[in-house]
């Protein structure tokens, strides 16, 4: 049986490792970084690790749906989506993670950036 990337890298716990240090950088980065002033970080940190825990093939699940209410009203915009994705693989590098597992993680991420990324009418 083969394992899923979220097997292989540790699971939740190393999910949350990943997602934590990944905030570090995005609260470092001034194109994303006011997204998160006000934001319970720890509160953020669980939701989101549970995120990548499924985008690693984890039992997390989130629907398209609540993944859109979720960001709707952030007005994330195209180039701060992917800053965030740049992020998540320097943060994915720094913990190891081969580079097949981390274009892996990169596509199951930006399948979901209609879901993220405002629409402007």
């Amino acid at each position: 049986m083969r394992q899923t990337l979220f097997e292989r890298h540790g699971g939740f716990a190393q999910a949350r490792r990943i997602v934590s240090a990944f905030y570090d950088r995005m609260l470092d980065e001034p194109v994303v970084a006011h997204h998160f002033e006000g934001i319970e970080m720890a509160r953020l940190i669980d939701h989101q690790a549970k995120f990548i825990a499924q985008v690693m093939g984890g039992p997390a699940s989130f629907t398209d749906e609540q993944l859109q209410r979720a960001h709707s009203r952030l007005g994330i915009t195209m180039r701060e989506f992917q800053v965030m994705a740049d992020l998540l693989i320097e943060t994915l590098l720094d913990f190891g993670m081969p580079a097949d597992d981390i274009r892996a993680v990169d596509q199951a991420f930006r399948q979901r950036e209609s879901f993220i990324v405002a629409r402007r009418n």
